[in-house]
């Protein structure tokens, strides 16, 4: 395993992190494969293992925590989240100094750990002041219950004005960004990146497979998959237009003169950035995770950079006057 340090903290997380996000845990059958997963992930010295407190209601904490339990947690990098609903009250959601101060505490006990050494804001909440939030996360790190702070889908206007407020009051600093990134989703390389490298932020994208959109498995002119998240999710079902799965075949011609397949080429694609801390993938058994492991050892030649930008037609932002 290769490790990185998240930006310029002294936090070393593994190039690849385990994620929780489509983590089926509805039978004991799926759990077991969950628990092979995770298991294995371990042993090829993944350390960093992602969850958030909305995912499942809370079930995929409960099982991660349950899993992790056999493993020594000073090896872990052990993150989860906190914006979206919970519960049915009114402050069952959002920013908040209440409902922040809660759901950790709640995490905790899922995930049987007495801290989190990462804790997300999943998303911004444009009903809380930002002191407010900022302050609360900083007051967790002195109390010990969250080595660092970060946050994911915040625009860089967003991340800066965090990062102002923090400065004039003194807090613990900001960490962490966790935003969506993939061949078919590169926003974060128009401005986003730059800003985090500027404050030494560390950048772990989710979704570096575009939701199973780069694995090959969904092709022009064959039905999907049975089984698929593609058969019951409309998100991903939404993504499987003619356009885009005509890019997957040139992709997947790429990936095969590299003698290798689409999704470890979309991942070592992904990590070819220094500014990457590391990649978050999702594995619903383990055959999928050790082929996601390959992407570690893949060199992909420049050449083909240059022609992944022609084929979806990317150029970072720039607007000249004069």
């Amino acid at each position: 395993m290769k490790y990185r340090h998240l930006g310029k903290s002294g936090l070393r997380v593994s190039e690849l992190a385990l994620g929780s996000w489509m983590t089926d845990v509805s039978d004991s059958a799926k759990q077991d494969l969950a628990a092979q997963s995770i298991k294995l992930a371990y042993e090829k010295g993944i350390n960093f293992f992602d969850c958030a407190d909305a995912y499942s209601g809370g079930a995929a904490e409960r099982f991660l925590g349950k899993t992790l339990k056999q493993f020594p947690r000073k090896e872990l990098v052990v993150s989860s989240k906190v914006f979206f609903p919970t519960g049915d009250g009114v402050n069952d959601r959002g920013l908040s100094r209440k409902h922040i101060t809660e759901s950790v505490d709640q995490s905790l006990t899922n995930l049987q750990t007495d801290y989190l050494d990462l804790y997300f804001c999943h998303r911004f909440d444009p009903e809380t002041p930002l002191a407010e939030t900022l302050s609360t996360l900083s007051g967790l790190v002195d109390q010990g219950k969250i080595l660092y702070y970060g946050v994911s889908e915040w625009r860089p206007v967003q991340i800066l004005e965090a990062q102002l407020i923090i400065q004039e009051r003194g807090l613990h600093p900001l960490t962490v960004v966790q935003p969506q990134y993939n061949m078919f989703d590169r926003y974060v390389e128009h401005e986003l990146l730059d800003v985090c490298e500027k404050l030494g932020l560390g950048v772990v994208p989710f979704s570096p497979l575009s939701q199973g959109l780069l694995t090959g498995k969904y092709r022009k002119g064959q039905p999907i998959p049975a089984g698929s998240r593609a058969t019951y999710q409309g998100q991903i079902k939404a993504l499987l237009t003619d356009d885009n799965l005509d890019k997957v075949e040139e992709l997947i011609k790429m990936a095969q003169e590299l003698d290798t397949d689409l999704a470890t080429f979309a991942l070592a694609w992904g990590l070819r950035d220094s500014r990457i801390s590391s990649l978050i993938t999702g594995a619903s058994k383990p055959a999928q995770l050790q082929n996601n492991l390959k992407a570690l050892d893949l060199e992909i030649p420049a050449e083909y950079y240059q022609r992944i930008d022609r084929l979806f037609g990317f150029k970072k932002f720039s607007r000249q006057i004069g």
